[in-house]
C-alpha cells in the first residue's frame, strides 16, 4: 500500500508524520538560530492526501519560520527589552512562491544544506511506482 511505503520513507528521516482527516503532514526542523535570548526556527512542512479512488496523491510543501524570546526593542515597540513569541509563514500573503524561492529567501538568514526536491522526488517516485498520479499544488487548500 502506498501510504505504508511513504511511512517507511519518512521513518528514515529526522521528521514526524501525522495524519488528520486523511491529510498527512511531514515536519522537521531545517535550521535554528539563537541570538542572545531569542530563538528562530525554520521548519519544512509538507502535506499530502492519498486519493485511492482516483489513484492520485496531492502534495504541497512550504518552509515555516517561527521565533520566540527576548527582543531588544525597535521602532514599533520602543527602547528596552520585551518578550515576544510569533509564528509566521512565507506561503501566505505577498510572499507566495515556490519552495525554491522560499529557500533562497531564508538562505540569507540561515545556513543549511536542505534540499526539498529530494523529499518531494522520493514521494513522487513512490506514488508513480504504485500507479498513482502525483499532483503538486502551490497551496494546501485543494488537499
Amino acid at each position: 500500500m502506498l501510504i505504508d511505503e511513504i511511512k517507511e520513507f519518512v521513518a528514515a528521516l529526522p521528521a514526524t508524520l501525522k495524519e488528520k482527516r486523511g491529510v498527512y503532514s511531514v515536519k522537521f526542523t531545517v535550521a535554528e538560530r539563537r541570538v542572545f535570548f531569542s530563538k528562530k526556527k525554520l521548519t519544512y512542512n509538507a502535506k499530502f492526501r492519498v486519493d485511492d479512488d482516483n489513484k492520485e496523491l496531492r502534495f504541497t510543501e512550504m518552509l515555516v519560520e517561527s521565533g520566540s524570546g527576548m527582543s531588544g526593542g525597535d521602532i514599533d515597540t520602543g527602547p528596552g527589552f520585551g518578550f515576544t513569541k510569533e509564528t509566521y509563514r512565507t506561503g501566505a500573503g505577498p510572499r507566495n512562491g515556490t519552495i525554491t524561492e522560499q529557500s533562497k529567501l531564508f538562505g540569507a538568514k540561515y545556513h543549511y544544506t536542505f534540499d526539498s526536491s529530494k523529499i518531494r522526488g522520493a514521494i513522487e517516485k513512490l506514488a508513480i511506482d504504485a500507479g498513482y498520479a502525483f499532483n503538486y499544488q502551490m497551496t494546501s487548500h485543494g488537499l
